[in-house]
């Protein structure tokens, strides 16, 4: 699962028929990257920003129909405050100077998360950013932000039982499309699952991002840090996914 650069894989073409729909990012070694060049560690989220907006508009051009990026996770509380103060205010830098690309772009901002644990100021930016695109109807960037899926997954099963309690629907309507109706990434539609997910900086986890909504999806762990991390990164990533045969636990059809 482990994708390396390798000239074969950098000279294959992206079949545009067959690019993936749903492509979720966990992004992963900006602190690794700034501490590398003996920088602090919000030097490497500063970067990394800068990343999300390269990333962000290859995806678009490419096709995608969904980006969702993590960037902040239910457990990244437990990092420094000072850390997490500027993490805080990376929304409010990033929508202030990116959102007149996403609409020149026709990309529409989607959050998923906790938000209303966020300091107003983030709330508020992000609030804004979904407002200025709501009329984009391109590709979607949705962002996880201060997301757990054991979380989102707790929610989705007290709302579900809620229902039963209420007498809406009874424990035998309990199926899995009901489930994936009440989780955070329902207003995705039919692109709510990740055809692909990657994972930058090398590390071989999921850390509890979209438990149910990876099911089926194509998995690669790339050896860049996230700031290196580029739209040929993201092409190697795509024709990878595409060299790749989706069963989804039937048999390939030969």
């Amino acid at each position: 699962m482990f994708a390396k650069k390798d000239p074969v894989s950098e000279n294959m073409a992206i079949d545009m028929e067959r690019i993936p729909h749903h492509i979720a990012i966990i992004m992963d070694g900006n602190g690794r990257w700034a501490q590398k060049r003996h920088l602090p560690r919000v030097a490497g989220h500063k970067q990394g920003m800068q990343t999300v907006k390269t990333i962000t508009i290859a995806a678009s051009n490419l096709g995608v129909k969904v980006l969702t990026l993590y960037a902040f996770s239910t457990e990244n509380w437990k990092r420094p405050s000072s850390e997490v103060n500027y993490l805080m205010q990376l929304p409010i830098r990033f929508f202030s100077t990116f959102v007149p690309d996403l609409v020149k772009n026709n990309v529409r901002v989607m959050v998923m998360g906790d938000i209303q644990r966020l300091p107003a100021k983030t709330q508020q930016a992000v609030n804004d950013a979904i407002a200025d695109t709501a009329n984009c109807d391109g590709m979607v960037l949705n962002f996880a932000l201060n997301y757990g899926s054991r979380d989102e997954i707790t929610r989705a099963v007290q709302e579900v039982a809620a229902a039963v309690q209420a007498g809406t629907i009874s424990p035998e309507a309990i199926d899995e499309e009901l489930i994936s109706q009440h989780l955070m990434t329902a207003p995705l539609g039919e692109f709510a699952d990740p055809d692909l997910l990657i994972r930058t900086s090398g590390e071989e986890r999921i850390s509890n991002f979209l438990l149910w909504q990876l099911a089926y999806s194509e998995l690669e762990f790339v050896p860049e840090h996230w700031p290196d991390f580029d739209a040929e990164s993201l092409r190697r990533a795509i024709v990878e996914f595409q060299g790749r045969h989706r069963r989804f636990g039937g048999l390939k059809n030969e």
